[in-house]
């Protein structure tokens, strides 16, 4: 699926998510495969690879894969399993923000 908008998930999808602007798997979300964005927003599940400037996963959200990213949000109770590269790892330090609430 290559889109030029925001896209919403809130079901299953299985496949490769292309989009120039934000993704967002909400809570009732489950995405198997590669997902390419400017921002994703983790609320439900997703497994495979995804490459962003920022990902962010929330309280509900999992991710099970490698992400590839400029900027990693974890926030308390998140949950990710798998690999992080660090874009751009020429810069001073990575950027990588773990939120406890």
């Amino acid at each position: 699926m290559n889109l030029s908008c925001n896209l919403y998930v809130d079901g299953e999808f299985e496949g490769i998510i292309t989009s120039d602007k934000e993704v967002n798997i909400g809570k009732n979300g489950h995405v198997k495969g590669d997902v390419f964005t400017k921002r994703l927003v983790v609320q439900g599940f997703i497994e495979g690879k995804i490459r962003a400037d920022k990902v962010e996963i929330k309280a509900a959200g999992k991710v099970n894969g490698t992400i590839e990213s400029s900027e990693l949000v974890i926030e308390a109770k998140g949950l990710f399993e798998g690999n992080s590269i660090v874009k751009n790892s020429n810069s001073p330090a990575p950027k990588v923000q773990i939120n406890k609430s």
